[in-house]
C-alpha cells in the first residue's frame, strides 16, 4: 500500500518548476490528493497537466488572507480534512546590510515568515489527528552568506517556529517538522541571479558541497514524503537536512 493512500495534502508554492511541483508529484504517487497553490496560474495549470491526476490547483498568494481562506475552503469542500501541509512558498533576494531597504525586508519576511505563519494557522481547523506539517527551512539559516542575511534570518525564524508549533500542536497528534534543503537545482536560481550568471553560480555551489553536486528536486521531494508519512512517526520538532553534506561535513 502506498504510504499516503487516501490522504489529503496542501503544498504552497506547488506550481513552480522546483521543489513544490516535484513534491506534489511525489505525494500523488504516494496516494494523496494534493492541493497546490501559488501566484502564477499558468505554472499551476502546467503542474496539473504534468502530474495528471489527483491534484487540484487553487491560485493565490500566501500573503493575502483571503487567498488562504479560498485555498482552505476548497480543501474543506473535499470533506476529508487535511493530513499533510507542506509550507513551501518562499522568496529570496540579495542585499547587504549597506543596501537593504524596508521594501526588501518586508518582501522576504512578509512571504517567508508572515505568510508561513498564517498558512499554518488557517489550516488548523482542518488538520486531522496524526497530520504532518512540514516547514521548508534552509541550510542558509546556518551560514553567513554575504548579501543573503534577510533570507537566512527568515529561515532561521521558521526553524524556531517549527519547535514552538511542534510543542503547541502535539496534544492534537499533529507533528510539525522542518526540512532544510541545501543548494538545489531549480528555476528559482535563474530568477535570483539572472540567466547570464546561473551556470557560474551553480558551479560555485556544487564545488563547495561535500557530495560534489547540487541537489535534485526529486531528492528533496522524497524527504518531504518521508516526513509526511507514518515512517517519520517518532520525529517531532526536528530539522531534516537534505544538503549533500554541506552543513554536516
Amino acid at each position: 500500500m502506498r504510504r499516503l493512500e487516501g490522504k489529503t495534502a496542501v503544498i504552497t508554492g506547488g506550481g513552480t518548476r522546483g521543489i513544490g511541483r516535484a513534491t506534489a508529484a511525489r505525494l500523488v504517487a504516494e496516494g494523496a490528493h494534493v492541493f497546490i497553490t501559488g501566484r502564477r496560474k499558468t505554472e499551476l495549470d502546467e503542474a496539473v497537466e504534468v502530474i495528471g491526476a489527483n491534484v487540484t490547483a487553487v491560485p493565490g498568494d500566501i500573503t493575502v488572507p483571503e487567498d488562504l481562506d479560498r485555498l482552505y475552503e476548497a480543501v474543506a469542500a473535499r470533506g476529508k480534512g487535511l493530513d499533510v501541509l507542506f509550507a513551501n512558498s518562499a522568496t529570496a533576494s540579495f542585499a547587504t546590510i549597506e543596501t537593504i531597504t524596508e521594501a526588501d525586508f518586508d518582501q522576504v519576511f512578509g512571504v517567508n515568515v508572515k505568510g508561513t505563519i498564517f498558512t499554518v494557522q488557517k489550516a488548523l481547523p482542518l488538520l486531522n489527528e496524526g497530520a504532518s506539517v512540514i516547514i521548508n527551512a534552509s541550510t542558509a539559516a546556518d551560514r553567513g552568506t554575504p548579501g543573503f542575511g534577510a533570507y537566512a534570518a527568515s529561515k532561521a525564524a521558521l526553524r524556531t517556529f517549527t519547535r514552538s508549533w511542534a510543542n503547541e500542536l502535539k496534544g492534537r497528534g499533529v507533528r510539525v517538522n522542518a526540512i532544510s534543503p541545501g543548494p538545489t537545482d531549480t528555476s528559482g536560481i535563474t530568477e535570483l541571479v539572472g540567466e547570464e550568471n546561473a551556470q557560474a553560480f551553480k558551479a560555485n555551489e556544487a564545488a563547495r558541497i561535500a557530495i560534489g553536486r547540487m541537489g535534485h528536486v526529486d531528492e528533496v521531494a522524497a524527504a518531504v514524503a518521508f516526513l509526511a508519512s507514518a515512517d517519520s512517526s517518532f520525529m517531532l520538532g526536528a530539522n531534516l537536512y537534505v544538503d549533500g553534506g554541506e552543513n554536516q561535513i
